[in-house]
C-alpha cells in the first residue's frame, strides 16, 4: 500500500513527505518525541506534519522590561549582567544550579536542574551581558527563571526574531529543538508548487501563496500574523477545508456514478411495522421515510444522513428503510460502534421485525463458535433479512447473499474508509447514516458533505418541558431538602456526579462519597451505579431503580444513564460547569418522559468562567437540541461536539471552525465547480488540487478517480 502511494504521489511533494530523521540533528530519540508531539506514534513523523504544527502564542521581544517592571508568571525577555555562579553543594546533587544576575533595578536568579557546570559557565560568563527569555516567577519574594528558552549575547540577540512563536510541546522536547526543526523544514518547501486556489478568490481575501503562508505563520513579523484570523493562517485553513470538501465531492461522485440498483416495493412490510408501533410516526419521521424510500427506488445510490435528538425515533426510521429493501427480496445491515448500542438497537427492532415477518439477527464479538457459524451460513444463504452488529460486520467472512442497504449508526466514529468497506459487502449498496447528536450546519458540510440530509426535529411524543435551574453549590443543603420532598412524593431522582478529571477512579471516589452522604440521609432508597461495575451488577442496579425498589440513583459520568424510566422526574447535576452543553442536554433528556412535572438542577461552583456561564444560560433558555448543538460548536469547537478528539477520526489540524467556518460554503462550491468542469482533475488546476489532497491526507479520494 505504501509503495503504491509513493508511486502515485507527485515527486515534487517528496521533500515534504520525507521523515524528520532526514533533517540534521534529529536522531532516533528526537524522532520519537516528535512522533508523539505530531500524533505519529508508531510511524515516522514527516516534514509536512511539522509544518502543520502551528503556534499557539508568541514571545514579544520588542519591549524589554527592566527587572523591576517584570510581571510574575509571564514570558519575558530581559537583559542582565552575570554576577556569579552557585553550583549545588556536593551533598545535595539534586539541588538547582543557580546563576545570579542583575540589571540596575533588581536581581534575577536563573536556575537549572541536572545541568553540567562547564556548559553553564560557558553560557553565562561572569561579568558579561546576556539576554534571557523564559517564564519569570517569584520564589520566596525573589525573581527567578528556571531553564530559560533562550540565552544569547548581544550579537545573538540581534539575530533573534522580535516576535517569537510559542508552540505546543511534549515532555522531553525543548522549544529550541522544535524551532530549529521548523526552520529546517521551511527550507524544504518546494519553491515551484503550482497554485491550487482560484486566483480571484485569493485576491479577494489577500491570501499569499502556500509556501509564503507557512513562512508567515512560523516567522511572524507582528503579533497579528500569528492569529488564526490572519491572512496567512486563513489561507492554510482554506486549503484544509478545500481538501476536505474536494475529497467528499469525489466520494459522492464516485458513489453516484457507480451503477445503483433501485429496490421496488409496495410498502406492505412498512405498513405492518407502523401498525405494530404503540404511537404514530412524527411528521419528521414520515418525511424522512418518504425521502429514503424515494432514494431507494432510484437507480442512483443513496447517501443520506439522518440526525436528531435522543429518542426522536431514528431506529424506527432505519427499520422502515430496511423493510423497503427486504420486501424487494434483498438484505439490510445496521452497524453500531459499540456492543451496547448494537444490542439496544436489536432490542427495539426485534419485536417490530417479528410482527412484519422480517428475519433479524445480531452479530457482535459475543457471538462465537457454532452460533456464529450458523448466523454466517444463514446470512450468505439469504435466510437473514436484517443483520444488526458492530465492527464485526466488516470482517471478511461476513458474506451477504444480496446486501442492498447499509445503515451506519454514529458514523463519525467510523470514518469514510470504514463506511466504504461496509458498502463493498454488496453490489451498489445504498447507505444511511444515523447520529443521535443534532449536528450544526457547518459540521454537516464538513463531515457529511457527500450526503443528503434528513433531520428529526420534533420532541418524542409526550415529552414535557423540564424546569431547568442553575444553583450555586453553597446552596447544596437546599437541594438535598428539595430531593427529600420529591422522594416523599414518591418521585424518582437521578444525581449525576462530576467529572473530576480524566480518571474513572477519581470520578468513582467523588460518586461514592456523595452516595454515602445521601444514604445516611435517605437510607435504602439510594443506589449507586458507575462504569467500573460488572455489566450484570450495573443492569441489576438500573432494574431496581426502574422498578421503584430504589428511588435515588447516584451515577458517575462514565455511565450512560440510558434506561427509560418515565417515573424519574428530578435530575441533579453536580459541578455542571464541568460538562459540555451536549452532555448536559443528554442528561436532562432522561427526565420529562412521564406524567410528572420535571426539574433539572444544575449545581455549579462560583465564580463561573464566561464559557460555563454561557452554557448554563443556554440550558435554561432552550431544550431545542439543534440550537444547543450550534451553541456547543461555538463554545467548544468541532472535535468535542462530534466526539472526534476521543475517537481518532481526523478533525482539522489548521482550520478552526469557529474562525474559519465562514469559508466552508465557498470551499464546497469551489469543489463542486472544479469537478463539474474537470471530473478527472486532469487540467493544470486539477493537477495542483491533487497535490493539495496529498498534503492534507485526503489522497484516498484520488484513488477513486481511477476506480470503477
Amino acid at each position: 500500500m505504501l509503495i503504491a502511494e509513493n508511486i502515485m504521489r507527485p515527486p515534487i511533494l517528496n521533500p515534504l513527505f520525507a521523515s524528520l530523521a532526514a533533517l540534521p540533528g534529529i536522531g532516533p530519540r528526537l524522532e520519537k518525541l516528535f512522533g508523539r508531539l505530531l500524533g505519529r506514534e508508531g510511524e515516522p513523523p514527516r516534514i509536512v506534519d511539522l509544518l502543520f504544527h502551528l503556534p499557539t502564542g508568541f514571545v514579544d521581544r520588542r519591549n524589554r522590561p527592566k527587572l523591576s517592571e517584570v510581571p510574575p508568571d509571564t514570558v519575558v525577555t530581559v537583559a542582565v549582567r552575570v554576577e556569579g555562579h552557585r553550583p549545588p553543594p556536593p551533598n545535595r546533587p539534586r539541588a538547582p544550579y543557580n546563576i545570579d544576575t542583575s540589571d540596575d533595578t533588581n536581581t534575577l536568579t536563573i536556575s537549572y536542574f541536572n545541568a553540567r557546570r562547564d556548559y553553564l559557565e560557558k553560557l553565562f560568563p561572569a561579568g558579561e551581558l546576556r539576554y534571557v527569555s523564559g517564564v519569570a516567577t517569584l520564589y520566596d519574594g525573589h525573581l527567578q527563571m528556571v531553564h530559560p528558552d533562550r540565552v544569547v549575547d548581544e550579537a545573538g540577540f540581534a539575530k533573534l526574531p522580535l516576535i517569537d512563536p510559542v508552540y505546543p510541546l511534549t515532555e522531553g522536547l525543548h522549544p529550541n529543538q522544535l524551532r530549529k526543526a521548523i526552520e529546517l523544514a521551511l527550507e524544504r518547501v518546494p519553491k515551484n508548487l503550482s497554485e491550487w486556489q482560484d486566483a480571484s478568490w485569493r485576491k479577494r481575501n489577500g491570501f499569499a501563496g502556500f509556501a509564503d503562508a507557512l513562512r508567515g505563520v512560523h516567522r511572524p513579523q507582528s503579533p497579528d500574523d500569528i492569529k488564526p484570523e490572519s491572512a496567512a493562517w486563513s489561507r492554510l485553513a482554506y486549503d484544509e477545508l478545500l481538501a476536505g470538501q474536494l475529497a467528499l465531492a469525489l466520494l459522492r461522485a464516485h458513489q453516484r456514478t457507480r451503477a445503483g440498483r433501485g429496490s421496488a416495493a409496495e410498502g406492505r412490510l412498512r405498513a405492518r411495522i407502523i401498525a405494530a408501533l404503540p404511537y404514530s410516526l412524527t411528521p419528521s419521521q414520515q418525511s424522512a421515510v418518504t425521502d429514503i424510500v424515494a432514494d431507494l427506488a432510484q437507480p442512483a445510490r443513496m447517501l443520506r444522513l439522518l440526525h436528531g435528538d435522543v429518542g426522536s425515533g431514528k431506529t424506527v426510521v432505519a427499520l422502515l428503510s430496511a423493510a423497503h429493501v427486504i420486501e424487494a427480496g434483498r438484505q439490510a445491515a445496521l452497524m453500531a460502534p459499540t456492543e451496547i448500542l448494537a444490542r439496544q438497537h436489536f432490542a427495539t427492532i426485534a419485536p417490530l421485525a417479528a410482527s412484519a415477518g422480517i428475519r433479524a439477527a445480531i452479530l457482535t464479538g459475543r457471538e462465537r463458535g457454532r452460533e456464529r457459524a450458523e448466523i454466517l451460513a444463514a446470512l450468505s444463504a439469504g435466510d437473514i433479512d436484517l443483520l444488526v452488529g458492530t465492527h464485526a460486520l466488516f470482517q471478511e467472512e461476513v458474506a451477504f447473499r444480496d446486501l442492498a442497504l447499509a445503515i451506519v449508526d454514529e458514523q463519525h466514529r467510523f470514518g469514510v474508509h470504514q463506511r466504504l468497506a461496509l458498502a463493498r459487502k454488496g453490489e451498489a449498496v445504498d447507505l444511511l447514516v444515523l447520529t443521535a447528536t443534532p449536528i450544526p450546519r457547518t459540521l454537516v458540510l464538513t463531515y457529511f458533505g457527500d450526503m443528503d440530509v434528513s433531520a428529526l426535529r420534533e420532541k418524542p411524543a409526550g415529552r414535557k418541558k423540564v424546569d431547568t435551574r442553575a444553583i450555586p453549590l453553597d446552596r447544596l443543603g437546599e437541594v438535598v431538602d428539595a430531593v427529600a420532598r420529591a422522594l416523599d412524593e414518591g418521585r424518582r431522582v437521578y444525581w449525576v456526579c462530576p467529572l473530576v478529571e480524566e480518571s474513572e477512579l477519581v470520578d468513582l471516589a467523588a460518586a461514592e462519597e456523595r452516595y454515602a452522604e445521601l444514604k445516611r440521609r435517605f437510607g435504602d432508597v439510594v443506589d449507586l451505579v458507575h462504569g467500573r461495575m460488572r455489566g450484570a451488577d450495573k443492569d441489576r442496579a438500573m432494574a431496581r431503580f426502574s422498578a421503584g425498589e430504589t428511588r435515588l440513583l447516584v451515577a458517575t459520568t462514565v455511565i450512560e444513564v440510558g434506561v427509560d424510566v418515565p417515573e424519574a422526574s428530578v435530575m441533579v447535576v453536580e459541578h455542571a460547569e464541568r460538562f459540555g452543553l451536549a452532555q448536559l442536554h443528554q442528561l436532562r433528556g432522561r427526565i420529562g418522559r412521564g406524567a410528572e412535572r420535571s426539574a433539572c438542577l444544575l449545581l455549579y461552583k462560583a465564580p463561573l468562567g464566561e464559557t460555563a456561564k454561557a452554557r448554563l444560560a443556554i440550558m435554561r433558555e432552550t431544550d431545542d437540541g439543534f440550537r444547543i448543538a450550534e451553541e456547543d460548536l461555538r463554545l467548544r469547537g468541532e472535535g468535542d461536539v462530534l466526539g472526534t478528539r476521543q475517537s481518532g477520526v481526523p478533525g482539522f489540524r489548521i482550520a478552526l471552525l469557529e474562525v474559519h467556518g465562514k469559508f466552508l460554503t465557498a470551499a464546497r462550491d469551489d469543489a463542486a465547480l472544479v469537478l463539474a468542469r474537470d471530473p478527472k482533475l486532469s487540467s493544470p488546476r486539477g493537477e495542483a488540487l491533487r497535490h493539495l489532497l496529498y498534503l492534507f491526507a485526503r489522497d484516498e479520494a484520488i484513488r477513486l478517480l481511477g476506480a470503477g
